[in-house]
């Protein structure tokens, strides 16, 4: 008889379910040859600094630095009581039991195959003393399929030593520097309860989104102009962009004023025309930092951690792969294993006969994964999906598929126009999606400008010219897809268009120097909102003024420094790779730690008193940037109606049942909603936002009067420009909008 410990209960049924396994009883399920018991995550954790000293119970600055001589365990505690958790007490005697049984002959790990996972069964045998052979189960999937073949090939769990040293390492390195930095820093810099939390992850990730909130502030806007004429004859129409020595933008708003005078009305002739194709490949595999970023940025409502643990759920309940992975390709003995997940996910869908299975370096290449492969979906088709987990799954589903269908192709136009007798040249950019290819499996659509069928040589005349103002753009502050991006390089910048398939960034990536791991960024971004340091602001990230402070007040930079948190994450991968050795690192850790609060006792007293003047002014600024409460945004919105009931300004009639329409504040909406009337005109309209307009109190003025209004210079691709008709639909009263 043998014990299995799984890392949940969820597992343990997988496992059970498997082996045939039916009887339950309480913590465990029994067959003939194994026992399989479950933690719930971890059992035991690190003691606190008070359950080695007493006094440490007070924090008074010369108790630090506190550094135990030996780490000690203890059976989890329930936070919000502060008493011993039952449940993991209860379930810890379940699993010494089982194990101490006389029928039992060896135990087998069956914990997810990661650091973390590797430790929580590692800590328990060693904290049970356990005596008898230990082995591991080492599995990416928790299929019927996987869990008998992997069943069939258990390792030593010894074998495994450089992975539990990363992980206790890992773990004894953050204790150290939160327990002695967080208990420091809240001394000398806290105001009154105020708790500044000190991490190894937590401090680079703020700095991050502070440089970058700096980053903006300093940005200075700077205007500049373009010139845009619009080229006809008969029924063909378009517009191009004045264009000098490859350059379209201008500071100089005189001189393009200049040229337009002088362009207007002429003849022009098409002096170039050049058509290339391009073909375009998927996107590579999903990672979970690419998969959280996809999701967050393409709904709303989800966050990074909310994606990690839909995929974990997915993950636990079959349907998907290990998703703790910082792989975005697979190892090439999963060849078979894809090529038979392709064939069961893609009968019955409508493209079924474009996916072909090939092997290729883009989605199989053992020399770029890292302990786990990309996630893909398992065998298994999934039912009774909620909306989020569809969401979840099918991006991974998509993603996978498309690797197997043919590219898209597209056909780029460049129309180069000549206003004749001059040397004034005009640039007009087109695409036209020739081909879908793996863009069917996401129905997607090209949104890109569509030329005119013309040829060079054309003579046309020059019917508008204007010159538009614009403003240089600051930079974007962070989103959760863009911060994961940062994390998971150190900060490196890569383009967007180079993320797709360049190669330096999967070598930052397997590199080791990252800020944290695929598994502990999401949590990571959550405790910067939760301990005040930052706040989201729709879908950004900005630094509070409580961040602010510790970044600028803590003396111990190589904390923030993004190469210091790099190495320190690759030496956590060379101790799993068993390439240093666990007490160098962990010597290392206690020696930083010594001279970090040496340096934060020895700051001036000067420096504290400002710093604690910025954090006392801070909590009314930092209440501005806060999400507002339920209650608050309650009270705010029944002021709003009160004073908006009282004067409102009709704007027109309702098309659909003839009522006023008045101004709300998301856009003007109709008085005989109360009666069920859902007309309606969004201020930030879908079809206007990709020309960077919106609806203004005038335009539906206008709209509600006649029926339609001219919307001047919307923007297209390109710095281009054409105007644009707005009208109601009389049959639905929906907006339609068409070039002019």
């Amino acid at each position: 008889m043998r014990v299995i410990i799984a890392e949940k209960p969820s597992v343990a049924k997988n496992i059970a379910d498997a082996l045939k396994i039916k009887k339950r009883a309480d913590g465990f399920f029994e067959g003939e040859d194994y026992l399989i018991t479950w933690a719930f995550g971890h059992l035991l954790e690190l003691y606190d600094a008070k359950d080695y000293d007493e006094k440490l119970k007070s924090w008074r600055l010369e108790y630090f630095p506190f550094i135990p001589s030996q780490f000690e365990y203890k059976v989890k505690e329930n936070k919000q009581k502060k008493t011993v958790d039952l449940g993991a007490k209860k379930q810890l005697k379940c699993i010494k039991e089982l194990i101490y049984r006389k029928d039992v002959e060896a135990v087998i790990s069956a914990c997810d195959y990661d650091r973390e996972g590797q430790i929580i069964a590692d800590i328990i045998f060693a904290y049970l003393k356990v005596k008898k052979p230990i082995y591991r189960l080492l599995l990416n999937e928790w299929t019927e399929k996987e869990v008998i073949k992997g069943l069939e090939n258990i390792v030593l769990n010894k074998e495994l030593k450089p992975l539990q040293d990363a992980g206790i390492s890992r773990q004894h390195a953050d204790w150290l520097i939160g327990i002695n930095l967080t208990s420091v820093a809240t001394l000398r810099y806290g105001g009154k309860g105020e708790l500044l939390n000190v991490g190894r992850v937590l401090l680079p990730t703020l700095k991050l989104i502070y440089d970058k909130d700096v980053e903006i502030e300093n940005f200075k806007q700077e205007p500049y102009y373009k010139l845009a004429a619009k080229f006809q004859k008969e029924s063909v129409s378009y517009e191009g962009v004045y264009t000098e020595d490859k350059k379209d933008k201008f500071e100089d708003q005189a001189y393009l004023e200049k040229i337009r005078v002088q362009v207007i009305e002429k003849e022009a002739e098409i002096t170039k025309k050049e058509v290339t194709e391009k073909v375009e490949y998927p996107q590579s595999l999903f990672n979970l930092s690419a998969l959280q970023g996809y999701i967050t940025s393409k709904y709303q409502g989800f966050t990074s951690d909310k994606v990690l643990n839909i995929a974990q759920s997915l993950y636990e309940k079959k349907y998907i792969t290990y998703p703790r992975t910082a792989s975005s390709v697979l190892d090439e003995s999963l060849v078979d294993k894809a090529r038979s997940v392709l064939y069961a996910l893609k009968k019955g869908l409508p493209f079924e006969d474009e996916i072909h299975f090939t092997v290729t370096k883009k989605v199989f290449n053992s020399s770029k994964v890292e302990s786990h492969s990309a996630i893909i979906p398992t065998y298994i088709i999934p039912k009774g999906l909620s909306a989020e987990e569809e969401k979840v799954y099918l991006a991974v589903r998509n993603r996978f598929i498309a690797q197997f269908m043919p590219p898209a192709k597209i056909e780029e136009t460049v129309l180069e126009t000549t206003i004749r007798g001059t040397h004034y040249r005009f640039m007009t950019k087109g695409k036209i999606l020739k081909v879908l290819g793996y863009k069917k499996v996401e129905e997607e659509q090209s949104k890109d400008v569509i030329l005119p069928s013309v040829d060079q040589g054309l003579i046309l005349n020059t019917i508008e010219a204007h010159v538009t103002e614009h403003k240089t753009k600051p930079p974007a502050p962070y989103t959760e897809k863009t911060l994961l991006r940062a994390m998971e390089t150190c900060g490196r910048q890569f383009k967007e268009e180079q993320q797709k398939e360049d190669n330096d960034l999967m070598e930052a990536i397997l590199s080791g120097f990252s800020i944290g791991t695929p598994a502990t960024r999401a949590e990571t971004i959550k405790k910067l909102n939760t301990t005040g340091y930052t706040v989201m602001q729709k879908k950004n990230i900005r630094c509070t003024p409580k961040g602010r402070y510790i970044i600028e007040t803590l003396p111990v930079k190589e904390l923030m420094d993004l190469e210091y948190t790099g190495r320190l994450e690759k030496t956590l991968q060379d101790i799993e790779k068993g390439s240093i050795l666990k007490n160098d690192f962990l010597d290392h850790i206690k020696s930083f730690v010594s001279e970090a609060v040496r340096a934060i006792k020895m700051q001036r007293s000067g420096e504290l008193q400002k710093g604690r003047d910025m954090l006392l002014s801070s909590a009314a600024a930092s209440k501005q940037l806060a999400p507002k409460t339920k209650q608050s945004e309650k009270k705010q919105t029944a002021e709003k109606k009160q004073a908006a009931d009282k004067e409102r300004e009709v704007l027109g009639k309702c098309p659909v049942c003839g009522r006023d329409i008045v101004e709300g504040t998301k856009g003007f909406g109709c008085m005989g909603y109360k009666t069920g009337c859902k007309f309606v005109i969004w201020k930030e309209d879908k079809e206007l936002a990709k020309y960077r307009k919106k609806v203004t109190k005038t335009m539906v003025k206008t709209l509600l009067k006649k029926g339609e209004v001219l919307i001047k210079n919307a923007e297209l691709n390109e710095g281009n420009s054409r105007d644009l008709m707005l009208k109601i639909a009389k049959e639905s009263g929906e907006l339609v909008c068409y070039f002019v």
